[in-house]
């Protein structure tokens, strides 16, 4: 059986979310094709990669749209991806969408963020400045900031992700989207340091080399598969060959060892909404 990459596990998604759209179980899916319940839950849950054949039978008795019969239908024909899978604008709102999914099922995310607060900590008037800032199409802003804010969940729903968040001092020095925004987006740093499954680290700029010098990247660990998400302005690139992403695997601990404590780190932010706010 080919192993995990990021596309077969979006697909294993988007079967389950067909199948839930549709209000059917596995069982009574498996049911009306013929096949046992539990060869349906290990494709859903990325555990094994059907084929082409397979997800036609399994969508063959399902209500939905051309448009998310097509997308999956192609994810179907090569659910491997390369190595390096790079994704330019045309097709962002579907990486995006795929980003989110494997997200969700992720059992642990770590992100090392220089410049910017990382998306999952950001609040929506923050997101929003980085948006208009950078020329995003009004009419893509609002959808844009609320796939961001949903994004957010994975932090807090029932059973949250373990999150590490190594974040540039330098980004504490920000005035992204003025005053208020600053001071709103710092608070919510702080609420969310004090989950127990958030680990929020600052990095200091007094280091010497270390990889993250590197950039920013996102790993994503789904169980035994684990991914890296690289982003910029105009492209994304999902890392998924197995010893591409254990150099990155291997720069976190690099990372914690220069960063803050956590308690050091608290102390940092909250001196930064001290002095936007001027509250002692």
């Amino acid at each position: 059986m080919k192993r995990n990459t990021s596309k077969s596990m979006v697909l294993g998604a988007l079967l389950r979310n067909v199948r839930e759209e549709n209000n059917l179980s596995q069982r009574a899916l498996g049911r009306k094709i013929g096949v046992i319940h539990s060869l349906l839950s290990r494709n859903e849950s990325g555990q094994r990669v059907p084929t082409l054949a397979e997800v036609i039978r399994i969508l063959d008795p399902l209500t939905i749209t051309d448009r998310v019969r097509k997308e999956i239908l192609a994810l179907a024909e090569d659910p491997t991806g390369s190595p390096l899978d790079v994704i330019e604008l045309p097709e962002r709102r579907r990486q995006i969408a795929a980003l989110v999914e494997v997200e969700q099922m992720a059992k642990e995310v770590v992100t090392w963020s220089p410049l910017i607060i990382p998306g999952l900590l950001q609040v929506s008037s923050y997101s929003r400045a980085i948006m208009e800032a950078g020329r995003v199409p009004d009419e893509e802003i609002a959808t844009r900031v609320a796939v961001r804010m949903g994004r957010r969940d994975i932090l807090t729903r029932r059973n949250p992700v373990r999150y590490t968040a190594l974040i540039g001092e330098g980004v504490l020095s920000q005035t992204v989207g003025g005053p208020e925004v600053r001071a709103e987006q710092f608070d919510h740093l702080l609420m969310m340091s004090a989950h127990e499954n958030v680990d929020l680290r600052i990095v200091p700029h007094a280091t010497g080399w270390h990889a993250g010098l590197s950039g920013a990247f996102q790993l994503i660990k789904c169980g035994g598969t684990s991914f890296v998400h690289l982003e910029n302005q105009v492209s994304a690139v999902v890392v998924q060959e197995p010893v591409a992403v254990a150099g990155f695997e291997e720069s976190v601990p690099e990372l914690l060892d220069v960063a803050m404590t956590p308690g050091q780190s608290f102390e940092v932010i909250a001196k930064e909404v001290q002095r936007t706010t001027g509250v002692a």
